[in-house]
């Protein structure tokens, strides 16, 4: 495996990083392959960023035959909000598609993965790629950083009545306001362009309510999306591969039902994605 840790190189930027994990290719060997790759956002407000839902998570898709990536996003701590962070995700998307010769990379099998916030951000790229306001800040066409799918565990979605204030007031910092809060509202940006989506979220979710991923699946659902979308009856939040690897030290975040969700994805993967 080949390891990398690239700069972020967009307008704005302050310390963001994207770390890359690469297969060999061994082309005398296989030939001459590429693998999908899984872009990672881990969660955290947008006022830190997860060590637990970063590398731990890139390891398992690389058991699935893709590459992957976690990007170390900026957070408002630093003093960014949107659409930096969007910019960033769009940024890695871009430098990992013009970099796929190099890496590996199938250009057409580029995904995006978040959790909690990060499925937000993920999200956001999913629903906005298309924009052209977006393609006006990112200075590139927009196929550049075109998302081919995407994977949300427990994502922040909707600014509405089961909104995680917290990480609405982050991301929008100093350009706070009602409009933009509502244009954040994921649930209502959705469009026939949305790539797949693989989906799962847990009932008993108090932070980011359960509500957050339903009405995204409903909205997806109305566009003609192809989704896979699973529900764990326990579990709260943060679990990320919901095993001990991943759990903090208080060992809470243990759930065995739900951390099916990773074999779910990976079998999602291969069925839509043909991975190796």
């Amino acid at each position: 495996m080949k390891y990398e840790k690239i700069p972020v190189a967009v307008d704005g930027t302050v310390q963001a990083a994207l770390s890359l994990y690469i297969q060999e290719d061994y082309p005398d060997t296989y030939g001459e392959r590429r693998r999908p790759l899984v872009l990672i956002c881990p969660g955290g407000g947008y006022e830190h960023v997860s060590v637990r839902e970063g590398e731990p998570v890139a390891f398992q898709f690389l058991t699935a035959g893709c590459h992957a990536a976690v990007l170390w996003y900026d957070i408002s701590r630093q003093g960014v909000c949107h659409p930096q962070e969007l910019k960033e995700l769009a940024w890695s998307v871009a430098y990992i598609r013009e970099h796929a010769d190099q890496y590996a990379v199938d250009r057409d099998k580029i995904l995006v993965a978040g959790f909690s916030a990060g499925g937000h951000l993920a999200a956001s790229l999913g629903c906005f790629w298309d924009k052209a306001w977006l393609e006006e800040e990112m200075q590139m066409q927009k196929t550049c950083y075109q998302p081919n799918g995407m994977i949300l565990s427990y994502p922040v979605i909707t600014s509405g009545a089961s909104a995680h204030r917290d990480s609405f007031a982050n991301l929008m910092g100093q350009n706070a306001s009602r409009e933009l809060e509502q244009a954040l509202s994921l649930e209502n940006q959705v469009t026939d362009k949305v790539p797949p989506v693989f989906m799962w979220h847990t009932v008993e979710d108090r932070t980011v309510p359960l509500e957050n991923s339903l009405m995204f699946a409903a909205a997806l659902l109305r566009a003609g999306v192809n989704f896979e979308y699973h529900v764990f009856p326990h579990g709260g939040h943060g679990y990320a591969l919901a095993t001990k690897e991943t759990a903090a030290k208080s060992g809470a975040e243990i759930e065995p039902q739900c951390a099916q969700w990773i074999e779910l994805c990976k079998n999602w993967l291969k069925c839509n994605f043909v991975v190796l």
